[in-house]
């Protein structure tokens, strides 16, 4: 079947057509976001590796916090509200960065708040989202939804990141953080128009503590999602710190400007396409759980890779954002290679009642490792260098790919049926 004809039935679907305009626009200003905040903090700030990390722990710390409680939340309460709700304070809360910039007031302290915010926001929003779209479109439905999601993300990625490299070069990043805000608000007005018949919430009378617990313990019993549990929390430690220095690499390392960045940057939208050609082949052929190895192996050739790139490679500065290029395409194919097997495993194995506890509960566990990995990180940036840093964060990621690599649980998922 063609990947746009009109007999697809998800394309059918006006709730899902919807939906996916409005992941659109979120993941357009995200991209542009992505860029922009990390300059603000690197070109307006001028943060060090430690500053760097704290804004990356930021984003990870509300996961720890609040992902527990709001499984339990989740579970008790309809969706939609709760999405329009948090897409449109997080819009107001990317608004708040230039408004504080144009005052004289913009601080790092100011952007550990926001970010922290924001990412309090997604905590509910994104599991929210992905229970949202199993009732949407059914879990047989979910891989190809989801490639359908990777395919036009990728073409946003072609798109924003040279959008976000000219905003930030011409008219500073805190314009290009506002054109996000403005992406958010557009899309919660767009999401406010579906019609998903949401069933009425199972009443509990349990103590919200006996929820979660017996969310642990159902993640616990089942061997697919335990592996699934802690090796997303490992990668995300060497993620996240993979992620806090990677500007800094960037920007002062290589000596890439605002404009260069957005040039590499788009080379990830490339990758985020050809993800989004191979997942389902690769699922059909070898199952989601092999997927999910072939992502997890990708991720980690990019942390291992990417500082290694020298300041002028060839002798020429720009044939290293080149290879700083090739590293995104890299990680940002092989990161939707890692995504979307692994959020299609984990629904398949979890019952509708479980669905927001056991999504929560894996966002808590990467919540809780994802900061240890950002200040880490920004401790050995600051103390041994930003290369050094990267590098104890790469060693650390060929160890969990050898270990993931011998997971019977992964390795025995039986292959999609066409």
């Amino acid at each position: 079947m063609p990947f746009f004809s009109a007999d697809d039935p998800l394309l059918r679907n006006a709730d899902f057509r919807r939906y996916w305009f409005s992941s659109i626009l979120t993941s357009f200003g995200a991209q542009i976001s992505t860029l922009a905040i990390p300059l603000c903090s690197a070109l307006l700030l001028h943060a060090t590796p430690g500053q760097m990390g704290i804004i990356i722990a930021c984003q990870a710390i509300p996961y720890a916090l609040f992902a527990l409680p709001a499984g339990v939340w989740l579970d008790r309460h309809r969706k939609l509200p709760i999405l329009l709700a948090s897409r449109v304070l997080q819009g107001l809360l990317l608004a708040s960065i230039p408004l504080g910039w144009w005052l004289g007031l913009l601080s790092m302290p100011w952007l550990y708040t926001t970010t922290f915010l924001f990412a309090s926001c997604g905590v509910l929003s994104g599991a929210a989202e992905q229970i949202y779209l199993n009732l949407m479109v059914g879990r047989q439905q979910l891989v190809e939804a989801q490639s359908k999601f990777a395919t036009t993300e990728s073409v946003t990625r072609l798109v924003a990141p040279g959008l976000a490299g000219l905003l930030v070069q011409w008219l500073t990043a805190p314009v290009a953080v506002l054109f996000d805000a403005v992406t958010f608000m557009v899309s919660a007005w767009s999401l406010r128009k579906t019609k998903v018949v949401e069933p009425a919430p199972v009443p509990s009378e349990k103590h919200p503590l006996r929820d979660i617990a017996s969310g642990f313990a159902f993640i616990w019993h089942e061997p697919l999602l335990r592996t699934l549990a802690w090796g997303a929390a490992l990668w995300h430690v060497f993620m996240f710190g993979y992620s806090a220095l990677l500007i800094l690499l960037a920007t002062r390392e290589l000596g890439m400007t605002p404009g260069m960045l957005g040039a590499a940057q788009m080379l990830g939208g490339l990758g985020v396409f050809v993800s989004a050609v191979l997942v389902k082949r690769l699922n059909r052929r070898y199952g989601a759980g092999k997927t999910f190895l072939v992502g997890t192996c990708g991720t980690v050739a990019s942390f291992v890779l990417t500082p290694a790139i020298p300041a002028a490679l060839f002798g020429n500065p720009i044939y290293s954002a080149v290879a700083y290029g090739m590293m995104v395409f890299l990680f940002d194919c092989a990161v939707m290679l890692f995504f979307i097997p692994f959020m299609a495993l984990r629904l398949q194995a979890t019952p509708d009642e479980y669905s927001g506890r056991v999504i929560s509960t894996m966002r808590f566990l990467t919540g809780v490792t994802g900061p240890v990995g950002a200040l880490a990180a920004g401790y050995l940036g600051d103390q041994y260098g930003i290369r050094t840093g990267m590098v104890c964060m790469a060693v650390g990621g060929v160890a969990l790919a050898a270990a993931l690599l011998m997971s019977r649980p992964l390795r025995s998922v039986a292959p999609d049926q066409p």
